[in-house]
This record gives structure tokens, C-alpha cells and sequence, in this order.
């Protein structure tokens, strides 16, 4: 339990520091968008060379990746399929598809892991579900709905390869894989660089939450409701189902993949939102939310499955 609170703690701290340099003045809201652009296309970028590299591959082709693919689908789909009512733009169903299963498993699932499950690398699978597949695809339908169209599927396989998250994805990969070592004139300053990722993140985030539009602004309640409940409640009892009844993982794997698909929506939505100006109070909201009670509920799972 003391792994899940010092995540939180960090995480807490760091936005209210944002927070509070905006109340003081010392920034704007336009501050929010300058780093949550340099996160973009600098910072993570350079940060997923460094974590992608380092990782594992091998874990992620097991039986947890089923189940916890299984978990990331079933509340994307079923927010995709509600979305029509609130008559979002493919755009903006892409960011609540994400704010609904798109889990914080860098700078909170990697410490918990670490703490709560012991083992660092138990969030990998999760980790690279979204870095190889959920997150260049959803990249690739946003840089499409930004041409006001439909997007077409040469856009879309384009999108894949030329975002920049993508792009430090798949150079971390090649790195894994080849087990190749970038010289340290190169990998110092890439690790410098990505070192920012996180808290400017979080900083831009607390920023929004004091000068942004209050909570909920022009969300629908039912549609942040719904998000919320998805990620929270959905995602890790189907990963637990599946895992469970489907692959009969049990014991602390099958605590891993639970307290893993009950972690929050990732920050990385909010960012992604700000990037491409698409539904970006649900994203920054549902975070919050889902924040706030992903502590009772991977506490909830640790007693339970622990």
C-alpha cells in the first residue's frame, strides 16, 4: 500500500504545483499549451526511446495481454457505440475512447508496479499495448479528423508511421530488439530530454485544472459519468474475467493484470486533447476522476486478489 500512495502523493504534488504557479501568475493558460506541445513532439518522444528500449518485449507475448487487450477493448467499444448520442466527431470519440481504457502505466503504473506488485516489469505488457498498437492507431485517426473528413485508410497507415510518439515507440523497439546501445553522447541528452515528459505534463495539467474551464465545463455529466465508470469499474473486472475464467491466471499475476487495468486514465489523454484541440475538458476531467479513485480501487484489488 505504500507504493500506491507514493505514487499518488508524486502525482498530486507535481500538478499542484502547476496549479499554484498559475493562481500565482507566474503563468497563463497559454503556458498549458506550450508544454503540453513540447511533451509532444520532444519530450515523450524521447522519453519512449529510453523506456521502450529498456523493456522487455518478451513479456508482453503471454497471457496477460490477451486479457488485458480484452480490457482496453471492451470500454473503448462501448464508449464508441454510446458517443453517438452526445454527437461527438471522430476526433473527439477517439479522446473519450481513450480517457475510457487508455491507462496511466508510465509514471504511475511503473512506481506501483514496482511498490505494490514488486516487479517493475509486470506493467509491460500494458505499457507497450498501448505504445505499439492503441496509441499509434488512435494518433493516426486524430491526425486524419483533423483535415474535417473522414479519414481514409492511407491516412490512417501514414498517421501510424510519421507521429512523433509513434516514431520514438518504434526506435525504442528497434532498440530492444537488437539489443543495440545508442552512444552515450546520444543517449544522455535523449534521457535529459525525456526526463521533462512527466512533470511538464503534469505541470500543464494543473494549469488547466486553475485556469481551464471548471469541472465538467460543456460535458454532458452522463458522458463523464460513463468514462469515469469505464475505466474505473469495466476495464479491470473484464481483465480480471478474462484472465481469470479465460486463461486461469490466478494468484499474483492475476493481481498484476487487475491493479494495472485499475489504474487512471493516463495524462497522456490530456495531452493528446490539448495537442489536437479535440474533447479536451473530458479528458482532463475523467483523469481527475479516475484519479482520485483509482486509490480505492487498486487498494481494493490488493486486498482482495493480494
Amino acid at each position: 500500500m505504500e507504493g500506491v500512495v507514493l505514487g499518488f502523493a508524486t502525482i498530486a504534488a507535481v500538478i499542484a504545483v502547476g496549479a499554484l504557479v498559475a493562481h500565482l501568475g507566474v503563468v497563463d493558460l497559454a503556458a498549458q499549451g506550450v508544454l503540453a506541445r513540447v511533451s509532444f513532439f520532444v519530450a515523450t518522444p524521447a522519453l519512449l526511446v529510453t523506456t521502450v528500449s529498456k523493456a522487455d518485449i518478451h513479456e508482453v507475448l503471454s497471457r496477460s495481454l490477451v486479457a488485458t487487450a480484452v480490457g482496453v477493448a471492451v470500454p473503448a467499444t462501448i464508449y464508441l457505440v454510446a458517443a453517438r448520442r452526445w454527437r461527438r466527431s471522430a476526433g473527439e470519440r477517439v479522446i473519450g475512447a481513450l480517457s475510457s481504457s487508455y491507462v496511466n502505466a508510465g509514471n504511475l503504473g511503473l512506481p506501483i508496479a514496482a511498490y505494490v506488485l514488486g516487479d517493475a516489469a509486470l506493467v509491460a505488457p500494458t505499457l507497450l499495448l498501448q505504445l505499439l498498437v492503441l496509441q499509434p492507431l488512435a494518433l493516426a485517426v486524430l491526425d486524419a479528423d483533423g483535415v474535417g473528413r473522414r479519414p481514409r485508410v492511407g491516412e490512417l497507415l501514414t498517421g501510424v508511421f510519421t507521429n512523433p510518439l509513434t516514431l520514438g515507440t518504434l526506435v525504442g523497439l528497434t532498440l530492444s530488439l537488437t539489443g543495440w546501445q545508442l552512444p552515450e553522447v546520444v543517449a544522455a541528452p535523449i534521457g535529459l530530454i525525456g526526463a521533462m515528459a512527466v512533470p511538464g505534463v503534469l505541470i500543464a495539467y494543473g494549469i488547466s485544472l486553475r485556469l481551464g474551464p471548471g469541472f465538467g465545463g460543456d460535458v454532458p455529466t452522463g458522458e463523464l459519468t460513463l468514462t469515469s465508470v469505464l475505466k474505473l469499474v469495466v476495464q479491470p473486472v473484464v481483465a480480471w474475467a478474462v484472465a481469470h475464467y479465460a486463461f486461469g491466471i490466478d494468484g499474483h499475476a492475476l493481481l498484476a493484470v487487475v491493479v494495472c487495468s485499475s489504474l487512471p486514465t493516463a495524462q497522456n489523454v490530456f495531452v493528446h486533447a490539448t495537442r489536437y484541440d479535440r474533447a479536451t475538458t473530458l479528458a482532463r476531467d475523467t483523469i481527475l476522476v479516475t484519479t482520485i479513485g483509482a486509490v480505492p480501487a487498486v487498494a481494493l484489488a490488493v486486498l482482495l486478489l493480494g
